[in-house]
């Protein structure tokens, strides 16, 4: 299955300056030397998925820069391909208008790969996911787009994407950042907030794009969901039920952060501190990756340059399921 994968890094982070001055908010700095963007292309990547476009925009250098330095060494002996998009120099005045404008841009490079499922994600996020699972739950419902979404408390949900399920998780109402949001039913107290992960049929996403384009709608989540919920089979996957290896038992489940403001990131790397986090940084079952393991890799290739002729496998593919070095460590 050929699956082609956005990745959505364009955002400026008003609510995070100082810190955005110079970087985009997916290039910011999290802990030990990772930064944000790298929870998602670890994502994408320990779940197999090989073919990534990361469309930034605003002060995109240094997003480009670790892209390259990062992550392009995982890739350099494989099929797979990771490359940084900028708005097309055709572009009215030069930039993307929202999220779904990005994605239309580049609506031939996407017709060129032929893929089956199409997926757009966010960058900007802290957590850990098997995308395959997210794509077996779209497959499963033969869905033409599918969004990964949690359970969050009601008065956090004005800040989100929020969506309606049927009990079959059929979306059928999508409302962006709404002053009242709709409750999970049976539970006032939860709504049911959008990640910002998407994935789409391919002959759908171009379709209710170019219909976006025409009536001069530009986001996915201000635009285009509420809008299609209703005529396309739009189904809501459950992250509460997405499990990893390797996760311990003292990290909080279905971990997710939105690190928007200057507070959810500091909260976020707090989490990710001490011997019992609630976020583990370290997980060699389910890595997360970074400029400092690109560096080691390349030294391990040099290493083993010097020793064979042998060409070294791609390292880069795939979590390493059959490791068992970090079992679950017994609770106190």
């Amino acid at each position: 299955m050929k699956i082609v994968a956005l990745v959505l890094a364009g955002g400026e982070g008003t609510r995070l300056y100082p810190l955005t001055a110079e970087h985009a908010k997916p290039a910011l700095p999290f802990a030990n030397g990772y930064r944000i963007c790298d929870f998602v292309l670890s994502n994408l990547v320990n779940s197999n998925i090989s073919t990534i476009y990361v469309l930034a925009q605003y002060k995109p250098e240094s997003l480009m820069k670790h892209v390259q330095k990062a992550w392009s060494p995982w890739f350099a002996q494989s099929e797979g391909l990771i490359k940084v998009l900028l708005p097309p120099s055709n572009t009215l005045g030069g930039q993307f208008k929202g999220t779904a404008d990005a994605v239309v841009q580049y609506l031939d490079l996407l017709q060129a790969h032929s893929p089956d499922i199409v997926a757009v994600f966010a960058a900007d996020h802290i957590y850990r996911m098997d995308v395959r699972q997210m794509i077996d739950f779209h497959r499963d419902r033969d869905a033409d787009v599918t969004v990964s979404a949690l359970a969050v408390p009601v008065e956090k949900a004005r800040s989100f994407g929020v969506l309606n399920a049927q009990a079959d998780a059929r979306v059928t109402e999508f409302h962006e950042k709404p002053k009242h949001p709709p409750t999970i039913p049976g539970n006032p107290r939860l709504a049911y907030a959008s990640m910002g992960n998407y994935l789409f049929d391919p002959q759908v996403l171009e379709r209710v794009l170019l219909e976006a384009r025409g009536r001069g709608e530009t986001d996915f989540g201000r635009d285009v969901l509420p809008r299609i919920c209703t005529a396309q089979g739009v189904y809501a996957y459950d992250f509460a039920q997405n499990r990893v290896p390797g996760v311990q038992d003292y990290e909080e489940r279905a971990y997710w952060r939105d690190v928007g403001t200057l507070s959810a990131l500091a909260a976020a790397q707090q989490d990710a501190m001490g011997t019992r986090p609630r976020f583990n940084l370290w997980n060699s079952r389910w890595p997360i990756r970074g400029e400092y393991d690109a560096a080691m890799l390349e030294q391990m290739r040099a290493w083993e340059a010097q020793e064979s002729d042998v060409k070294t496998p791609a390292l880069w593919h795939a979590a390493r399921r059959d490791r068992h070095t970090d079992e679950r460590v017994p609770t106190s």
